[in-house]
């Protein structure tokens, strides 16, 4: 039975993931956390009925329970000192939430691998967003002129989203050089040409976020090869529920091994 503790558990993805955990026949939810939410039965704070596990307002309160994996669905603003603060306590944990870079996630590395759990970081743990990420990745190393645009509401307080940062990361390892003219060589407004994005050996991958009404979360790979164009796309609708079977598939394997791995596709295959 592995124990899990759910931080964020009355927002978006984990009012959600709660009843997935709780209906789960080897796992067993025996903490979950949310400040505006303490003091009430989990289960009817997420929506559903009551579970017997009573919702705290910090994590520390939650990591004083016995558990196994820590499930982060908070802010971009606490993710990182969660995560760190239950590979203290000798938890592995699957961080849902985005707003991490490289320097959070070099940390997080060097951290569980010094207390030898295990930490799955995905910027989006829907499986057809994986799948999109794969084929992307696929394309890449064929078509060298690629560029992200990344939608999302207008209320979204991090950019990119977790999903275009980590496909623009990967890409960039995979990619060739690019055709386009350097951002240096430009006039007019260079920042026009959005934010590079992954540390590759030809550089990164150029982002555009657009932040506005009526998107929850899209995700646009553009290629660009001679007289001709293929875009990779995936959008997601209005509900979370897509995020909660790769959340789950993460829950059962983040223990396998120590430190950290980024994005679902390290699990399937």
């Amino acid at each position: 039975m592995i124990r899990v503790v759910l931080a964020g558990a009355t927002g978006w993805v984990g009012r959600a993931l709660l009843p997935a955990i709780v209906a789960s026949s080897d796992l067993k939810l025996v903490a979950a956390v949310s400040r505006s939410a303490a003091g009430k039965d989990a289960g009817e704070a997420a929506g559903a009925a009551p579970i017997g596990v009573k919702v705290v307002a910090t994590l520390a309160e939650a990591l004083s329970i016995p558990s196994d994996v820590l499930v982060d669905y908070t802010k971009p603003n606490v993710v990182g000192a969660h995560t760190l603060e239950a590979i203290a306590a000798g938890r592995h944990v699957v961080v849902g939430a985005s707003g991490l870079g490289a320097d959070d996630y070099a940390k997080i590395d060097a951290a569980a691998r010094a207390k030898n759990v295990g930490v799955l970081a995905a910027g989006n743990f829907s499986i057809t967003a994986t799948l999109m990420k794969k084929f992307a990745l696929e394309a890449a190393k064929y078509v060298p002129d690629v560029e992200i645009i990344d939608y999302a509401s207008a209320g979204k307080p991090d950019t990119p989203s977790g999903t275009g940062r980590e496909l623009a990361e990967a890409m960039a390892a995979v990619r060739g050089k690019g055709t386009s003219k350097p951002v240096d060589q430009l006039g007019g407004i260079p920042a026009t040409r959005g934010a590079a994005v992954g540390d590759g050996p030809n550089g990164g991958v150029r982002v555009h976020a657009l932040r506005m009404p009526s998107f929850v979360l899209s995700v646009e790979a553009v290629f660009g090869a001679d007289n001709e164009r293929l875009i990779v796309r995936h959008d997601a609708g209005s509900s979370a529920a897509p995020y909660v079977a790769g959340t789950l598939l993460a829950i059962h394997r983040v223990a396998e091994q120590p430190g950290l791995r980024r994005g679902l596709d390290t699990l399937m295959g």
